[in-house]
C-alpha cells in the first residue's frame, strides 16, 4: 500500500486508501427507509411531476451534468426522455455549460428542455453596496448565457448560499432583474449545509421558486430536513433532489456499491420532491438511473439493500450538519473538507475538488490541520473525518 504522504490520484481512486471497516449499528428500518405514498405506474409511461409554482412539468429523473464530459451522453439523455439538465458556471471551469449549450443547440430543442445553472454570491467583503453585488452577479450570469448559447435560462440559482446571502439586497436585486428581463424564467438556490433553514426561508419569503437540496437514504432519520422539504413544497417551492445516491459509489468506486435504483426510488417516493438529478457520466449509468422514471415500486433486491443493518455506517456519507465543527480545536471547516473529499474520492472530479477547497478562507483551511497529530474532530454520522483529512493533506499539502 502506498504511504499516505505519496498518495497518487490513481491510488486515491483505487479504494486502498479508503477501505471501509464493518461497523455494527441498528438498521434504518423498513418503515423509515422505504418512503411511503408513491403509486407504481405501468411500465412504458414516464412519470412526470410539476416543479412547484413554476408549473414546469418534468420527468422524475433528470441529469446532473457536473461530472459528465461526453456530449453524446447529454444528447442520448435527451433522446431517452430527460428534460431537465443541471449545471453551474463553475463546473469544469465553464466547459460544462458550453457542452450543454452546444448539444441543445445542435438538437434544436431549446424550448423542449429545462436548463438550470448556478452562480455564486461574490466575495466582496462587508458593507459593499447592493448595486456592486448585483453588478458582479449580473456579469457572471452574462457569462453563463454566453456559454449556454441561449438568451435565457429556465432556472437561475444561487450556488450554496447562506440564508443571509439569500436575503442580501444586492443578491435579490440581481435575481429580480434577471427574472423581470426574462433572462431567467425562475430563480432558486442550491444547498449543501443548513438545508432545513434554507428550505424554510424559501417557503417563508416566497422569493425563490425552487430549491435543489441534498437528500438520500442515509438521511432517513433527519426529520428537520424531511419536514422542511414538505413545508417548502406545500408553499409552492419546487424541490429538486441531488446527491440522491449518497455520492455515487457504483461498482468501480471505493467502498461498498450502492443499489442505484433503490437509492433513487427512496428519494422519489417522497412525492413532494419533483425530480432527482443523479450525476451519471456514461450510457450504462444513464440507462440504469432513468429506468426509475418508469415506476417506483421496489423489487426484492432493492428492499434488501435499504434494509441492510450496516448501511449508514458503510456509506459514511457526510450530511453537512456541521455538528463536527465545535469538536475541532482549530475551527477548520470540516463540512467543506468532507465535500471536497467526496468530489475527489467518490466522483474523481479533482478540478471541482480543488475549486471547493479554495472556497475555504482564513484559519478554516486544510492547512490549519497541518500541525495536528491526532485529529480530534468527531462525526455523529459515521464519517471517518481523520482518514478523509489525511487523504486530502496527501493530495493538496
Amino acid at each position: 500500500m502506498a504511504s499516505p504522504t505519496n498518495l497518487s490520484r490513481r491510488h486515491f481512486l483505487s479504494g486502498s486508501a479508503l477501505a471501509v471497516a464493518p461497523i455494527a449499528l441498528s438498521g434504518i428500518g423498513a418503515g423509515q427507509a422505504l418512503a411511503q405514498g408513491a403509486k407504481p405506474q405501468a411500465k412504458g409511461k414516464i412519470l412526470r411531476r410539476k416543479l412547484g409554482r413554476t408549473g414546469i412539468e418534468v420527468p422524475i429523473v433528470s441529469m446532473g451534468v457536473m461530472n459528465a464530459d461526453n456530449p453524446a451522453v447529454v444528447q442520448q439523455s435527451y433522446e431517452i426522455g430527460v428534460r431537465l439538465f443541471d449545471t453551474a458556471m463553475g463546473y469544469q471551469a465553464g466547459r460544462n455549460e458550453e457542452m450543454i449549450g452546444t448539444v441543445i443547440k445542435n438538437l434544436g430543442v431549446r424550448k423542449n428542455v429545462t436548463i438550470q445553472t448556478k452562480i455564486r454570491v461574490p466575495r466582496l467583503g462587508p458593507d459593499v453596496p447592493a448595486d456592486e453585488v448585483a453588478a458582479r452577479l449580473r456579469a457572471d450570469f452574462d457569462g453563463c448565457l454566453k456559454r449556454l448559447q441561449s438568451d435565457y435560462v429556465d432556472i437561475l440559482m444561487l450556488h450554496g448560499p447562506s440564508v443571509a446571502q439569500m436575503n442580501d439586497p444586492g443578491v435579490r436585486k440581481a435575481l429580480a432583474e434577471a427574472k423581470s428581463s426574462r433572462r431567467a424564467r425562475f430563480v432558486g438556490v442550491s444547498t449543501h449545509s443548513a438545508q432545513a433553514d434554507v428550505l424554510n426561508d424559501a417557503a417563508k419569503t416566497g422569493f425563490y421558486d425552487t430549491v435543489t437540496v441534498s437528500v438520500n437514504f442515509t438521511q432517513a432519520g433527519d426529520s428537520a430536513l424531511l419536514g422542511a422539504i414538505r413545508k417548502a413544497a406545500a408553499a409552492g417551492v419546487g424541490v429538486i433532489a441531488m446527491k440522491t445516491q449518497a455520492s455515487g459509489r457504483r461498482g468501480f468506486q471505493p467502498g461498498p456499491p450502492v443499489n442505484q435504483t433503490a437509492a433513487l426510488k427512496w428519494v422519489l417516493r417522497h412525492e413532494e420532491i419533483t425530480t432527482a438529478i443523479p450525476g451519471y457520466t456514461n450510457f450504462a449509468h444513464m440507462t440504469e438511473d432513468f429506468s426509475v422514471a418508469y415506476g417506483l415500486e421496489y423489487n426484492e433486491e432493492e428492499r434488501k439493500f435499504l434494509a441492510e443493518k450496516n448501511l449508514q455506517a458503510e456509506m459514511a456519507y457526510c450530511q453537512q450538519c456541521s455538528q463536527c465543527v465545535p469538536t475541532c480545536p482549530r475551527g477548520v471547516d470540516i463540512p467543506t473538507l468532507m465535500r471536497t473529499h467526496m468530489y475527489a474520492a467518490r466522483y474523481g472530479n479533482f478540478l471541482h475538488a480543488r475549486a471547493t477547497l479554495d472556497e475555504i478562507g482564513g484559519s478554516a483551511r486544510l492547512a490549519s490541520c497541518g500541525d495536528c497529530g491526532d485529529c480530534g474532530a468527531r462525526c455523529s454520522n459515521y464519517v471517518r473525518i481523520a482518514e478523509n483529512i489525511r487523504d486530502l493533506k496527501s493530495m493538496y499539502l
